[in-house]
């Protein structure tokens, strides 16, 4: 390689190559340390091969779609995407794109290949459509990078790509609370306030369960009614400080502000009141927490992580979580897990979810003449229908009139009881 050349400085070796001139000065790429005259040469020839295709590791006729999807999880997803999409891509890829068809070099992979590919899945699993749906989407966008953004293919052969039509695709049914359930649930776990009180406010604003764990008490205005909306929860292998993170909503639109009925209000204010008690009853033993930023290697914050504050720390910002147990410990949406055992077992309230909750709050207010556009603002969705988007306003006005309406609905005197949290 007539441009490389290989020197030896003292008792190591060292590479250089010429690379473009700035302001008319030539500039060199170099490096220094290597104990042998070939590990010099191997390294230099690395080096100026990435330097002559822009710094890409990868040459388009060599590459596997196995290696070019670990390239991609880790210069793309990781960089774009929030967490929990990311597991979510790496388990597709691991689970199906590359068992299938990780062996064949990116550049060979045709369209006809690719729609041969999800064909054989639709009729291999039992699936449903949206998860399919999870899977062309890793698929699309692993292409579409590999094209447009760092061109080891000419050609995007995934553009008209589409879910083939099956007819016997599993239903992914929601299940929509009836009062009936809801009454029943709250008798069932009257005493465990964290949880009902969580329950209600899912119940009554129809808040993601991440963001509903997020919540801090900064977050709810109690004086004027309003739940501000910035942060999701979520969780990563456990270590010596936890395993949970506050990160941004999954939309920019999912920051928002939610106005909070009347009963979600009593029962809110009513459980502020009794966790103030019980930070007085445990004194110092009760357990506080901060945030702990967590920077990428740039030193830019990508994340923040709930630590647990150590017995008498002084000078720190305390955050003020509101999903607490009675001694202050946070243990995220873990406070889930025991009662929808007891929901699904005993109470016999068969494959519900608390996320579903989030669904009934959105049936119940349209079947009772609120608008689709209204809904979609106050779930913080993304978009919809371009005819709802343009031909339908919005305001304030309307919903907070959202939650009057799901608050007639849903009225009974099991959530009064439940929201006084006495103690």
């Amino acid at each position: 390689m007539g441009n490389l050349n290989i020197t030896k400085r003292g008792n190591v070796y060292q590479y250089q190559f010429e690379a473009g001139k700035i302001n008319g000065k030539r500039k060199r790429i170099n490096k220094s340390g290597f104990k042998t005259k070939k590990e010099a040469e191997e390294a230099g020839a690395k080096a100026y091969n990435e330097f002559m295709n822009t710094g890409l590791t990868f040459k388009e006729n060599k590459i596997s779609y196995a290696d070019y999807l670990d390239y991609w999880l880790e210069n793309y997803c990781k960089i774009n995407l929030r967490y929990n999409t990311i597991q979510a891509y790496t388990t597709i890829i691991n689970k199906y794109l590359k068992p299938y068809i990780g062996v064949y070099r990116l550049s060979s992979l045709s369209s006809v290949k690719l729609n041969s590919f999800i064909v054989e899945l639709c009729n291999k699993y039992d699936f449903s459509r949206a998860y399919f749906s999870n899977i062309l989407k890793v698929l699309k966008g692993s292409f579409r990078e590999a094209c447009d953004v760092y061109g080891f293919i000419n050609y995007n052969p995934t553009i008209t790509l589409r879910l083939p039509r099956v007819e016997d695709y599993r239903e992914d049914i929601k299940h929509i609370y009836t009062q009936q359930e809801i009454d029943l649930i709250l008798n069932r776990f009257k005493n465990n306030d964290t949880f009902t009180c969580a329950f209600l406010t899912s119940c009554y604003t129809g808040m993601r369960t991440g963001e509903v764990f997020a919540l801090t008490w900064d977050d709810i205005d109690l004086k004027n009614g309003i739940i501000s909306i910035k942060h999701s929860l979520y969780d990563k292998p456990k270590d010596d400080k936890g395993r949970w993170y506050i990160g941004k909503t999954k939309t920019k639109t999912g920051t928002r502000q939610i106005h909070i009925s009347q009963t979600l209000l009593t029962a809110l204010k009513n459980y502020k009141k009794k966790q103030q008690y019980l930070k007085k009853l445990y004194n110092s033993d009760y357990i506080y927490y901060h945030l702990e930023d967590v920077k990428n290697e740039y030193g830019k914050v990508k994340e923040q992580r709930i630590v647990e504050n150590e017995k008498g720390l002084l000078d720190i910002n305390n955050v003020n979580l509101v999903f607490t147990k009675d001694n202050g410990s946070f243990k995220g949406t873990d406070i889930l897990k025991y009662p929808f055992t007891i929901i699904h077992n005993e109470l016999g309230i068969k494959k519900c979810r608390f996320y579903d909750l989030r669904g009934s709050y959105a049936t119940k207010i349209l079947r009772n003449g609120v608008e689709i556009k209204d809904v979609a603002e106050i779930l913080g969705h993304n978009n919809i229908e371009t005819t709802e988007n343009y031909y339908i306003s919005s305001s304030n006005e309307f919903k907070k009139n959202a939650n009057d309406i799901f608050e007639k609905t849903t009225f009974s005197n099991t959530i009064k009881e439940i929201s006084n949290y006495t103690y």
